[in-house]
């Protein structure tokens, strides 16, 4: 069973180390982030993959665990910046830049950024292992991935796109970390490429479906619920499943991917031993009412 405080402190472990800091300020600035709370969905998929494939959790994976949510925290602290999204909350609290100010919070991102991949080189996993981490964690997270996805999203907003440059956007912007527990877990239990390939498959189906929910949740929840501004594409004018499907054939986009993705791993299930149970829970979790 997962430990889900375990991933916390696994960063908060990292960030203490009285011989190591330089600036207690930034690390102040880290952890407040860190600490504001999220259902830490990237961690919990990666961890329960991993179980899933008869793997007995411990320290290492949650260290990857961890330096995958390192990146994710950070890249929402750059994504509430003025210059990108430009919200005042985030999870519910005043965002970095506003409980601090704009220097510090683009400084606690870039540590973020950074410090995931020292994280991940520490954790006693075979070095090959480590090394095709490395490179999945930056690809996925990059230039080629979320940034590159990242820019996308900004140059798109106040155009009207197709629908296939919006799958181009979130496919990157948000898809590409959400399948790297997909992939990364195939790595770990070290499967044979056959499965990591279903295993990467079921995970971009993951990542269209966050995003595709988020959109109908931006138009459709309030500010208590979604712990940020609501209607924050709309007032951007961003593109979004909503704008272009309309809001009940984005609900049935959602469900279908997710409807694949679980039948994926009921294939899984039946010919290579995998477990689902955790990880069926998570996958429901994402439906509307969910």
């Amino acid at each position: 069973m997962v430990d889900m405080k375990q991933i916390d402190q696994e960063i908060r472990d990292f960030y203490q180390n009285p011989s190591a800091i330089v600036s207690e300020n930034l690390i102040e600035a880290i952890l407040y982030s860190v600490d504001g709370g999220g259902k830490r969905l990237r961690p919990a998929l990666l961890l329960q993959l991993v179980e899933g494939f008869g793997i007995e959790l411990r320290q290492a994976h949650y260290q990857v665990a961890a330096a995958l949510e390192m990146i994710h925290t950070g890249s929402l602290i750059h994504d509430d910046l003025p210059a990108m999204d430009n919200d005042d909350y985030r999870r519910g609290r005043l965002t970095s830049h506003k409980q601090f100010d704009e220097a510090t919070a683009i400084l606690a991102g870039d540590s973020l950024f950074l410090d995931a991949f020292g994280l991940l080189t520490v954790a006693d996993l075979p070095n090959q292992v480590l090394v095709e981490l490395v490179q999945l964690l930056s690809l996925a997270s990059g230039t080629f991935g979320m940034v590159g996805g990242q820019m996308l999203d900004m140059l798109g907003e106040g155009k009207e796109l197709a629908l296939q440059d919006l799958v181009k956007i979130h496919e990157n912007k948000t898809g590409r970390l959400l399948a790297f527990p997909f992939h990364a877990a195939g790595i770990i239990a070290q499967q044979p490429s056959s499965v990591v390939g279903s295993l990467l498959q079921a995970g971009m189906l993951l990542g269209h479906a966050f995003q595709v929910r988020d959109d109908i949740l931006d138009v459709t929840a309030d500010f208590d619920q979604l712990g940020k501004t609501p209607q924050k594409d709309l007032a951007a004018e961003k593109a979004t499943y909503p704008s272009l499907l309309g809001l009940e054939e984005s609900k049935r986009v959602l469900e279908d991917s997710l409807d694949k993705a679980v039948a994926i791993f009921k294939d899984l299930e039946a010919h290579h031993g995998f477990n689902g149970e955790e990880l069926y829970k998570t996958i429901e979790s994402l439906r509307i009412n969910g």
